[in-house]
């Protein structure tokens, strides 16, 4: 029965109705308490856990997480246990946390390492990083940065390689390096057409623009929010206004 609970919790959270999808997974905790084993427990909890974060309950979010990792810690799950370690990691950072956030983070590295989990380590060292910004440490972010990017080519995540050079041009930008940033920037936007993700591609070729103003490189400039524009109209972005007024002031 809890399998069942938890199959429709999961198609209300493909749906986007939160509250449904929290009721089945509410259900599945309770009957996989009764009869289930840890492992079921673990997952039921987790997926709980997962409802509650992104309905911004972070404290319930993080009490459900608290549990799983208990659980997991008991049957020496690793893999599991840096998934639990990066969600409450997660929800420190949503909190505004940023030095809590790196300890679940880099608790979490050293469990993953050993043991080559080069996915979860992609994303991993991209969330410490943004985390290290927050906290002005750019060198530490730029190097962890450079560090996803070596575990995004390995497994081939292009949303990764996407996501993480746009984040690190921006990184760039903040230290005043513009050259590098913009090498990053165009990573990021050939990743994007790569994907078909156009809103993506524009958000790195807004950045570009900015780029391209420091230095007074109005065709360049003047190019790239020529896109922007283009890519606003057909996707209905909310940056169409902005972008379009920018874009009659580099064609003064």
């Amino acid at each position: 029965m809890s399998d069942n609970a938890a199959r429709l919790g999961e198609i209300y959270l493909h749906r986007g109705n939160l509250p449904k999808a929290r009721e089945w997974y509410q259900q599945a905790v309770q009957e996989a308490r009764q009869s289930g084993s840890p492992e079921e427990i673990s997952h039921a909890l987790g997926n709980l856990g997962n409802i509650y974060a992104l309905l911004n309950d972070l404290e319930t979010a993080e009490r459900h997480y608290q549990e799983v990792l208990t659980i997991q810690r008991s049957q020496q799950a690793g893999n599991a246990i840096g998934t639990t370690l990066v969600n409450l990691g997660n929800l420190q950072a949503d909190a505004g946390r940023p030095e809590q956030a790196l300890a679940y983070y880099l608790e979490a590295i050293d469990l993953l390492l050993p043991l080559n989990n080069e996915q979860a380590l992609g994303i991993l060292y991209t969330n410490l990083a943004l985390q290290e910004l927050q906290l002005h440490q750019s060198e530490q972010a730029i190097n962890h940065f450079h560090l996803a990017l070596d575990y995004h080519r390995k497994v081939g995540n292009e949303d990764g390689l996407a996501t993480t050079y746009g984040q690190l041009g921006k990184a760039f930008i903040s230290a005043g390096h513009f050259k590098k940033a913009e090498a990053c920037l165009n990573n990021a936007s050939e990743h994007f057409i790569k994907l078909a993700n156009k809103p993506g591609e524009a958000g790195a070729l807004r950045l570009l623009v900015n780029i391209y103003q420091t230095r007074n490189d109005t065709t360049s400039a003047l190019r790239c929010i020529e896109q922007v524009v283009q890519i606003d109209q057909q996707y209905s972005l909310p940056q169409y206004e902005d972008d379009l007024q920018l874009y009659h002031q580099l064609r003064q």
